[in-house]
């Protein structure tokens, strides 16, 4: 079986958001396969969850200060700071046995795929059974979910998904380094005392890649070893490619018309 393999490297939060919903577009028309993308972010940008509020979750005057974007995202869950990271998304139909069953069924079967990967970068990480946070901000990293990926129970790899047009779209945020001071920076809270303790919770829950493996790690030896977990795993070929041209025309209009906009980013009513 053959998957398309993306590797579309850095660009604004806007882009990244619209290429993976054009790619979603595109797949669900039977336009191109089913495709595993893998992307960074440049300048940093917080992505909030589809149901969060960005302006009463997110310090906007602090972002422009520190040269962070902000876009929200067509998934749920919460706030992301992307900055030194590797994203990855996944586009396939519901049908896809490789991907099929409920939410927490495909979320299985992906996390298995980048547990391999973690492992081919000599990281021994294992898959939460979703114990709750006796806290919670609005930083997605807070807690894990069932299935999400851990390091002695601190949350390496945190994902989201959502099912349209008879398709998965589930990406995550795989952290090479932690930046705690700057997440903490653009997100509101009502006091200081809040943010302070709410920091030092998600110090001790969160973790990255270099902190996980004790070295550091370069983009693109995170994408390689991504890359042969998801192939190893569900046993299919990748192939490199690129976006269509018809995927890169839909991405452009979806930036221009929906993640660029402040009706989409601002208007948590907006579809």
């Amino acid at each position: 079986m053959h998957w398309r393999l993306l590797d579309t490297g850095y660009a604004d939060g806007c882009w990244n958001m619209a290429v993976d919903e054009a790619i979603l577009i595109h797949h669900s028309k039977g336009d191109v396969p089913p495709t595993i993308r893998f992307y960074g972010w440049d300048p940093p940008a917080v992505s909030t969850g589809y149901f969060q509020d960005l302006q009463r979750e997110i310090d906007l005057d602090a972002c422009r200060r520190l040269g962070v974007g902000w876009v929200r995202r067509v998934t749920g869950g919460r706030a992301i700071l992307h900055d030194q990271e590797v994203t990855y998304s996944v586009v396939a139909s519901e049908d896809e046995f490789l991907v099929s069953g409920s939410v927490l069924q495909s979320y299985l079967k992906i996390s298995r795929c980048l547990l391999e990967g973690l492992r081919i970068l000599g990281i021994n990480a294992t898959m939460s059974t979703g114990r709750k946070s006796d806290h919670s901000s609005a930083a997605c990293f807070d807690a894990p979910s069932r299935y999400e990926l851990v390091v002695d129970n601190r949350k390496l790899i945190g994902s989201a998904q959502t099912r349209k047009y008879g398709c998965i779209l589930q990406h995550g945020s795989i952290p090479i380094h932690l930046n705690v001071d700057k997440l903490f920076s653009v997100l509101k809270f009502t006091n200081e005392k809040l943010r302070e303790r709410l920091q030092r919770d998600f110090a001790r829950k969160a973790i990255s890649l270099s902190e996980a493996g004790g070295r550091s790690y370069g983009y693109g030896e995170v994408v390689r070893a991504l890359s042969r977990g998801f192939a190893g795993t569900f046993k299919i070929v990748l192939e490199e490619g690129t976006l269509t041209e018809e995927e890169e025309e839909t991405a452009r209009i979806l930036m221009r018309d929906k993640y660029g906009t402040e009706k989409w980013n601002f208007d948590r009513k907006s579809s």
